[in-house]
């Protein structure tokens, strides 16, 4: 699995807006939407089965990083955003620290193991250090494309 399976490129977002944990999903969301990853119609179904996900455990992790994610039955493929926030964002993560780089995943519920799939590459990158710092540091869209395609090509997480 590689980021350029599921990351939709129009979707990314080099400096969020939001200062909440459901405005981060509200706005990630909304950008999948405006790429074409999901239907309009399903935008409020999306954010709040993602919404659900969270009440279960937050997607923060620590290190400044979160993975929100859900299934959702109105998506037929695997579809994912990046957002970077600057001034950090309280996403409730395990470590009490505010968060900066999201990743966002939409997959279909028949599909569990593409899902996971993406949810293991995304984690194993976000160990590398270094891949974390440029990301943070990116700040536009064609900088962090360039970094995911570097981390498709295993430069990141040997």
């Amino acid at each position: 699995m590689k980021f350029s399976d599921f990351i939709l490129v129009d979707s990314i977002i080099t400096d969020l807006n939001a200062t909440t944990k459901e405005g981060v999903i509200r706005e990630m969301v909304q950008s999948l939407q405006n790429a074409g990853g999901i239907p309009e119609a399903e935008y409020e179904g999306i954010v709040n089965a993602i919404m659900r996900r969270e009440e279960l455990g937050s997607t923060g992790i620590g290190r400044g990083i979160a993975v929100p994610h859900t299934k959702h039955i109105s998506v037929d493929r695997l579809v994912g955003t990046v957002a970077i926030s600057s001034e950090g964002v309280d996403f409730e993560s395990l470590d009490c620290e505010k968060v900066n780089l999201f990743f966002l995943l939409v997959s279909p519920p028949d599909r569990p193991g593409e899902h996971l799939r993406a949810l293991e590459h995304i984690t194993r990158q976000l160990k590398d250090d270094g891949f974390c710092r440029f990301l943070q540091q990116s700040r536009n869209r064609e900088d962090i494309l360039n970094l995911l395609e570097e981390a498709d090509a295993n430069v990141y997480g040997k």
